[in-house]
């Protein structure tokens, strides 16, 4: 991984940590919220992954703009997670650090727009 491609780097870090929280929350027998939020936030990185791959200036904004779909999907889970208290978890450093994601994320698909028009 490439210390310089911050957004690959933080989307990365933060698959991680997704799957230790579902870890956490496999734990506490929560299997359907926790698989939710394990597939919408490691798909983030995966996403990006393919985006840097991507074959086009357009390829590359559609693979980002799932991206931050993925990460507001994400958000909405860790919401719901939290304040359903249906585990015993805490996702307050989570919910920080997607809506970091999907700022930047934000940030590169409106750039990346700009420059294809």
């Amino acid at each position: 991984m490439t210390k310089d491609n911050i957004i690959l780097t933080k989307s990365f870090d933060f698959a991680l940590q997704i799957i230790e929280l579902y870890k956490q929350m496999k734990a506490q027998n929560e299997f359907v919220l926790s698989k939710q939020v394990l597939r919408s936030g490691t798909s983030i990185g995966a996403n990006i992954e393919e985006a840097t791959a991507g074959i086009s200036k357009r390829d590359f904004v559609h693979k980002m703009s799932i991206s931050s779909k993925e990460a507001r999907e994400t958000k909405y889970w860790l919401r719901l997670i939290q304040h359903s208290k249906i585990v015993d978890v805490e996702v307050t450093n989570l919910l920080v650090q997607v809506e970091e994601l999907i700022k930047i994320l934000t940030s590169i698909v409106k750039t990346s727009q700009s420059s294809i028009k």
